[in-house]
């Protein structure tokens, strides 16, 4: 299980995977809320401006989005669910991360996007990107957490909506390529899934956040910190 929910949206079989996601996700809804609310307290926060407007691409359950403090909070995806679990102060709007035509040029501070790019396609991913660099900001943040191929090579295909492998590496070189620095990468940050063997539980991961030998230890996820050029 990833961190975040999100809608894949390839090949027209979207409601097979809305049932897919929630036998996944279901049960750990309630343990998954609170640990992006630590997770926005003690880590993201520091990359995003109370005062800043906030776009989450594919926001899924929305926990990133309704945890952050922003002057202006935005999410986007193709599930109608968004509009259920965004909160009253997030702007719920239903579209593709390929053509985010509602929102407009140069008018976003920073960009989120959790467990996203390896449900697209190759194509997708660099649409996405390139409408990513197109609503920031001149000098606008992107924040990516993407699992890592090269430490969850095994476990990565157990997800039926996988579609491509991404490392942090192919990551760097596809934002650099489309007019982004990056500013910070982090190969190893938060383990690739909530089902594994690891107890659940958000005093540990309050503990994880601040022990770097742990999460180079654990670590299958990256973070990458880029911003527009």
């Amino acid at each position: 299980m990833h961190w975040q929910l999100h809608v894949w949206k390839g090949c027209g079989i979207v409601k097979d995977l809305e049932k897919i996601y929630q036998k996944r996700f279901g049960k750990d809804s309630e343990f998954r809320n609170n640990m992006y609310k630590v997770l926005c307290k003690s880590f993201f926060q520091k990359y995003v401006p109370e005062n800043s407007v906030v776009l989450d691409v594919a926001a899924g359950y929305c926990e990133f989005i309704n945890h952050i403090k922003a002057g202006k909070k935005i999410a986007i995806d193709i599930n109608t669910d968004i509009k259920k679990f965004s909160g009253n102060d997030v702007e719920a709007i239903l579209c593709s991360s390929t053509n985010m035509k509602s929102i407009k040029k140069e008018s976003i501070d920073v960009v989120f996007s959790s467990n996203f790019f390896e449900h697209l396609t190759k194509p997708d991913v660099i649409k996405t990107i390139s409408e990513i660099h197109r609503v920031l900001k001149p000098s606008g943040k992107l924040l990516v957490l993407q699992p890592n191929i090269r430490y969850c090579y095994k476990d990565y295909w157990m997800f039926f909506d996988h579609i491509i492998p991404l490392d942090d590496r192919s990551l760097v070189e596809i934002l650099e390529i489309n007019r982004f620095k990056i500013v910070e990468c982090r190969p190893k940050f938060l383990p690739f899934t909530t089902k594994s063997k690891l107890p659940k539980s958000i005093t540990l991961l309050k503990l994880y956040l601040r022990m770097p030998l742990a999460q180079k230890i654990f670590g299958k996820q990256a973070f990458v910190y880029a911003v527009k050029i």
